[in-house]
């Protein structure tokens, strides 16, 4: 079997309906930039309030694809976004 090397992104998407349609939200953006997508997993679930009423649902979720060359993932514009946000927040 051949090795190999898969990257794992987190995201969130919201939904003002479900739990469901937030990580189905954000896994339909995903999908739209990032190739072969392999494994998503809910890794939290919250809400956001407006005046105590329910606002919408979040779903954080951790994607993972495959990861062909650092070339390939840096000309990824999605991807693109996450690093430099994760330099700019460290």
């Amino acid at each position: 079997m051949a090795e190999s090397v898969y990257k794992v992104v987190e995201l969130v998407g919201a939904s003002s309906e479900s739990w469901e349609k937030a990580a189905a939200a954000a896994l339909k953006q995903a999908s739209k930039s990032l190739r072969d997508l392999r494994v998503a997993e809910v890794s939290a679930l919250d809400i956001a309030l407006d005046e105590g009423k329910i606002a919408s649902y979040r779903a954080k979720i951790k994607v993972s694809f495959k990861y062909d060359s650092k070339e390939q993932a840096l000309h990824d514009p999605l991807l693109e976004r996450v690093i430099r946000a994760a330099r700019c927040c460290a």
